[in-house]
C-alpha cells in the first residue's frame, strides 16, 4: 500500500475562503466610506496626522496585514481556477499555481514589510 501524498490544496482553499470573507466584510465598508460618504460630505475626510496615528498602532497594522494577505490569496486562487476553466489551460496547472500563489506570497511579503516600516 502506497502512502498518500499530502498536497497544500486544503490550506490554499482555507486562505481562499478566509480572503473571501474578509473581502466581503471589509471592502464594501471601505468603498462606502471613501467612495461615497466622504466625497458627498456626509463624513469628514480624515487628516494625514489622524491616519498616521491610526496606522501607527500595532493592532491596526496586524489587521491591515491580515486583510491584505487574505485578499491577495483569495484573488490568486480565483485567478488560478478562472484562467484554467475559462481559457482551457488546465494542463498548465502547476505553472499557473506557482505564478498565482507566488505573486500572492510576494505581495504579502511586500505588504507586511511596508506595515513594519510605517511610522
Amino acid at each position: 500500500m502506497t502512502p498518500r501524498r499530502r498536497t497544500p490544496e486544503p490550506y490554499l482553499w482555507l486562505l481562499f475562503t478566509g480572503g473571501g470573507v474578509v473581502a466581503a466584510l471589509v471592502l464594501p465598508v471601505v468603498v462606502l466610506l471613501f467612495g461615497v460618504l466622504m466625497p458627498l460630505g456626509v463624513v469628514d475626510w480624515p487628516d494625514a496626522a489622524h491616519l498616521r496615528a491610526l496606522a501607527g498602532h500595532g493592532l491596526v497594522r496586524i489587521a491591515l496585514a491580515v486583510v491584505v494577505v487574505l485578499c491577495l490569496f483569495h484573488a490568486a486562487h480565483r485567478l488560478r481556477f478562472t484562467s484554467e476553466e475559462l481559457l482551457g489551460i488546465g494542463r498548465f496547472d502547476r505553472l499557473i499555481a506557482v505564478v498565482c500563489y507566488g505573486g500572492a506570497l510576494a505581495g504579502s511579503i511586500v505588504a507586511v514589510r511596508m506595515m513594519t516600516y510605517m511610522s
